[in-house]
């Protein structure tokens, strides 16, 4: 399965979406308003759901979760399809993932109805300058924070080091990531900035 957070185009790369559905036949669960543009490119095995919608996949619920975001990838479409992270429940382990977002009261809430969650993947780059980024970014701090509103034992940070997007330096979110866990008391165990290519099991 394929977890979408939304139609940006460093989110949303149309040559990633169809080798992997040509390659794997992978399930793409998509948040409101994205499935027709999956099935332009000829990819039906997608699922659409609204915030706090969720479906039972092999096993786990999945569970479209509110993020603080937007939604673009022309001119004339902005907003008009819904952004989202996602919770996924399983029996035995739950994981988050934050997709872009700001930071705000949800993920308290989703912490609250769907944690605590064993594994916490946060975004933690592309948030200068703040005046531009805060509202749909976070900053490495406020990732820390989230994990911990989120109720979540491991944090991993993500959405860093690929894109310039931003001003900050590519090197620094990883860096400033680590050094707020370790003031939360979360170690290396339990913070976690993973190489290219790199698999840790959980």
């Amino acid at each position: 399965m394929v977890l979408i957070s939304h139609d940006h185009y460093d989110h949303l790369d149309l040559g990633t979406v169809t080798r992997l559905a040509a390659a794997h036949h992978p399930v793409f669960f998509v948040p409101l308003g994205l499935k027709a543009w999956f099935e332009e490119q000829g990819i039906s095995r997608v699922v659409e759901l609204d915030w706090w919608g969720s479906v039972e996949h092999r096993g786990l619920r999945i569970v479209c979760t509110p993020a603080q975001h937007f939604s673009q990838r022309s001119p004339g479409d902005a907003n008009t399809r819904l952004w989202a992270s996602w919770a996924v429940v399983g029996t035995g382990r739950r994981l988050y993932f934050s997709g872009d977002t700001g930071y705000f009261a949800g993920f308290r809430e989703i912490g609250e109805r769907l944690g605590p969650f064993d594994l916490t993947a946060m975004a933690i780059g592309a948030y200068m300058p703040p005046s531009i980024m805060r509202f749909v970014h976070l900053t490495p701090e406020e990732a820390v924070q989230a994990h911990e509103d989120l109720r979540g034992t491991t944090l991993v940070g993500i959405h860093w080091g690929t894109f310039d997007l931003a001003e900050e330096p590519p090197d620094e979110p990883p860096a400033r990531m680590l050094a707020e866990a370790s003031r939360h008391n979360l170690g290396p165990d339990r913070a976690w900035i993973l190489k290219l290519g790199e698999t840790r099991r959980w």
